[in-house]
């Protein structure tokens, strides 16, 4: 399997600011706000769970922090992330006031909804020597990154949602910190004959969530739900009664789930099938995924996917077609994986994740870390 390092200064350079971010974070918490920080990178339960639902999880969140502290965390955040994916990611915490108001303010526990309420961990030593990784996360936001020999880096997966979506403001303008991701594919589904259409579109019904949930890798024949012979994760299982709740108010039955399962064979139509305007599209649509990461990684990820082969993709829809209908879509290839719902509060409400099928938390990297060292 080939596996792509990053190379070059920048990506060297990129490293070195995570790792001195990471360990200027470190350095200023108490012994106590440490022990949450920082978890052993041998843990892989915890390693790679991760939410995008506003739940307790480990790590330290941001409430917990006294301002100097916070504005480390932040810079930690910050050199994950390109400036329109800081902006993003701050607007989406921005909107948890919101959505607390919207609800009027009764959200139970009230944490649900709270701006301070994103957890920083950080796994190993960031020195360089041995795999180490960090985690920011809360609710719809969260960001995992996995280095081996101080150079490579692993992005995925990478989850960005907001709810709402699109907040009036005055006159004719409106925040909405995801609009072209659900812009560009709309704008590619219409862009499609009927012909095409009939290919791409997967169901009349889109699903509840993204297929794949919050698993900690990529299941094959995965559905928005529990499944017989899935033995989910802790961190996927606090989830189920919020998707049976999905499923109850959208009218979705397991039936329902089934031209929209994640296989591994890609669903949907092929690039090779689109015109050059039509690929066009969807290359910006790709592009507004990658490049919320810092402009050394997007070049990194970009051209690996280019590498893989880009006549590899597929682009599946399901749902509506039009703004303020429950749509869903999915954009597919071996080694990347997009997905993108939404759903729920009217089609108000985004929930979008990239992934890597083969390789989220860069588990291969660490394979062959491990296998080429003295480790045992």
């Amino acid at each position: 399997m080939h596996t792509h390092q990053p190379t070059g200064n920048a990506a060297r350079e990129l490293v070195q600011r995570m790792g001195e971010a990471a360990n200027n974070f470190l350095a200023a918490l108490s012994t106590d706000q440490r022990a949450k920080a920082q978890l052993d990178f041998a843990d892989e339960l915890e390693r790679t769970a991760w939410h995008y639902f506003p739940i307790l999880r480990k790590g330290l969140p941001l409430g917990e922090m006294d301002r100097p502290q916070e504005r480390l965390a932040q810079r930690l955040l910050a050199t994950g992330l390109s400036r329109e994916g800081w902006v993003t990611t701050t607007t989406i915490m921005g909107l948890e006031r919101t959505l607390d108001g919207i609800e009027g303010w009764t959200a139970m526990p009230d944490w649900w909804r709270d701006a301070n309420f994103y957890f920083v961990t950080i796994f190993g030593q960031p020195d360089g020597k041995q795999p180490w990784g960090w985690r920011f996360d809360g609710h719809h936001v969260c960001l995992n990154y996995t280095i081996v020999d101080g150079q490579i880096v692993a992005p995925t997966p990478t989850f960005f949602g907001s709810n709402p979506a699109d907040s009036d403001l005055l006159g004719k303008y409106s925040i909405r910190p995801l609009a072209g991701i659900e812009d560009l594919a709309r704008q590619l589904i219409h862009d499609l004959s009927a012909e095409q259409r009939a290919i791409a579109m997967l169901s009349p019904k889109a699903p509840n969530d993204i297929v794949t949930l919050n698993r900690p890798y990529t299941v094959d024949k995965s559905i928005p739900a529990p499944m017989d012979g899935v033995d989910d994760p802790p961190s996927v299982r606090a989830q189920y009664p919020a998707i049976e709740r999905a499923m109850a108010t959208q009218g979705l039955t397991l039936a329902d789930f089934a031209p929209l399962r994640y296989t591994e064979q890609a669903k949907g139509i092929a690039v090779t099938s689109m015109n050059n305007a039509q690929r066009e599209i969807l290359m910006a649509l790709i592009g507004d995924y990658i490049k919320r990461m810092p402009e050394e990684l997007a070049a990194i990820e970009m051209g690996k996917l280019e590498a893989q082969g880009l006549d590899n993709l597929h682009f599946a829809w399901a749902g509506g077609l039009e703004r303020r209908q429950p749509h869903y879509y999915r954009i597919q290839a071996p080694r990347f994986l997009v997905e993108y719902d939404n759903t729920q509060n009217g089609a108000n409400h985004i929930h979008s994740v990239w992934r890597d099928p083969l390789d989220d938390f860069g588990a291969n990297l660490i394979a062959q870390h491990y296998a080429s060292s003295d480790h045992h």
